[in-house]
Formats: structure tokens, C-alpha cells, sequence
């Protein structure tokens, strides 16, 4: 598989001050993360900038194994009968993998990639860059969707303030992406709400909601814990020596036809 396709480890250093003057405990070898009081902006909002360690989700209907406070998953996820057989039928070797030709991941797959990811936020903009591939994702402080989103990869995100918890709400996908590793299907039907708080200087309490009336019955949600990085991005290069696309071993993607490439 390519190098869009390669799971590793997270990319993790070992020195750092913290974040927003938070002094950190340090032992050698370890970073610790900061737990005084979250920042905040100079207009009084939490402030969620930051590079952020978080958890791998290759399948979207299970927890974290090892520990279900950092990723607790869906459990058995409420296919319709469409979405059943989507998944039963899908097998990227055979069907093609988008991600495998370093396509956009999408939104939810590029947050359930295993790597960091970094957030810049001011008044007008809630943005995070995606180590993973490299990809970009912006939701614009504003009260309202397009009347007629064009469809996208990412989709169109709003982001609003209750209280101290940013909520971000997302629709007009273009369906070619999958939620997970797995191949958990959505539509371009897709409505995404994702809420996350900063629960202190080093975390950030992470839920989102997903409701697609074509694959699933009804809605369901995922939890994260994010945790503060002492690191930096690293640059993801895609494809490089991606031996299995061009010996076979994996098909090119193509455009489903189910899809429309516009509304």
C-alpha cells in the first residue's frame, strides 16, 4: 500500500514549556501535558490552538481496547439495509481505495487518521491542518449554512459557541468518502455535528454525531479525548513508492456512479 495508506505510530517529542504559560512536569524521555485552567482568547473564548495527540479510529463502531475513556465507540452501527450492503460488499483491494490514490480523506476519516493534528482559531475561523495528508479544514464563525452547499470532499462547516464548547456543524459532502479504515460508507446526505471542550490546559473532551439517512437508521456518536502534543507537524508525502497501486495489488478508485459530481 502507498504511504496514504501506512498507519504508523503518532510522532510524539519530549521537551516543551506546555501551552498558554502552563509550566509541565517532565521525565526524561516523557512529556507530560499540562492541567491548569484552558486558555483564552482575548475575546474571552476558549482557545483550542494546539498541536493535538489523538486516538486512531480505524472502526468507528468500537472503543479504544485498551482504554475506552480516550475513544469510546458506537458500538453495532445502525446500517440500513443499504448501508448493510455497502459495507458487505466493499473491499478496497478489489473496488479501489480513494485513499490508496491520495485522494482527500475527507473529514471524519481524516479525524479517526492516526496523526496529529494542529488547531488555529481566531474571531472570525475554527481551522485545523491535518498532518495526515497534508489537508486543510476550515469552519467559519456564522449562524447559517448556503442555501445550496457545493459539494465537497470536507464538506461546509459552521462553528458557534454554547458556552465554552464549540459545536460544528457540517453538511453538502460529496459521498466518495468513507468515515473509517474500515469502509463505513456515508452519503452525501451526510450531517455531521461535532462539539468539543477544553476540559483543562492539556485536553480537549471530543463528541461527534453522525446521521446519513441513506446508510443509517438512525444517528449515532463517537467520544474522544484529545491531548496536547509536544511536537510539531510533520510533512506527509502521499503515494511515494505506493508499489501496490501500480503492481495491481490494489485497483484504481473510480467515481461511483451513484454519485453526482454536482447537485
Amino acid at each position: 500500500m502507498g504511504v496514504g495508506q501506512i498507519l504508523g505510530a503518532q510522532n510524539l517529542g519530549t521537551l516543551g514549556t506546555g501551552v498558554a504559560g502552563e509550566s509541565t512536569v517532565k521525565t526524561p524521555g516523557k512529556f507530560v501535558p499540562p492541567t491548569g485552567p484552558a486558555p483564552r482568547l482575548p475575546n474571552g473564548k476558549v482557545d483550542f490552538s494546539g498541536v493535538w495527540d489523538h486516538p486512531y479510529v480505524p472502526d468507528m463502531s468500537n472503543s479504544n481496547a485498551r482504554n475506552p475513556s480516550l475513544q469510546k465507540g458506537a458500538g453495532p452501527l445502525p446500517y440500513t439495509a443499504a448501508g448493510l450492503e455497502n459495507i458487505k460488499s466493499y473491499d478496497p483491494e478489489k473496488n479501489g481505495d480513494y485513499t490508496g490514490m491520495c485522494m482527500p480523506f475527507g473529514l471524519m476519516r481524516s479525524v479517526n487518521a492516526p496523526y496529529p493534528f494542529q488547531i488555529m482559531q481566531n474571531d472570525k475561523y475554527f481551522t485545523i491542518l491535518f498532518e495526515q495528508s497534508n489537508w486543510f479544514w476550515i469552519a467559519p464563525f456564522k449562524n447559517e449554512h448556503s442555501k445550496d452547499p457545493n459539494p465537497t470532499w470536507f464538506g461546509e462547516s459552521i462553528a458557534k459557541w454554547e458556552g465554552d464548547t464549540l459545536v460544528i456543524d457540517t453538511i453538502g459532502f460529496n459521498g466518495f468518502t468513507r468515515l473509517d479504515t474500515k469502509g463505513n460508507p456515508h452519503s452525501d446526505k451526510l450531517h455531521m455535528e461535532q462539539r468539543l471542550t477544553r476540559t483543562d490546559a492539556g485536553h480537549i473532551s471530543y463528541k461527534v454525531t453522525l446521521e446519513d439517512p441513506v446508510y443509517y437508521s438512525t444517528p449515532f456518536t463517537n467520544e474522544r479525548t484529545f491531548t496536547v502534543a509536544n511536537t510539531d507537524l510533520l510533512e506527509y508525502s502521499c503515494e511515494e513508492n505506493n508499489r501496490s497501486l501500480w503492481e495491481g495489488r490494489i485497483k484504481i478508485w473510480q467515481v461511483p456512479n451513484s454519485v453526482p459530481l454536482r447537485k
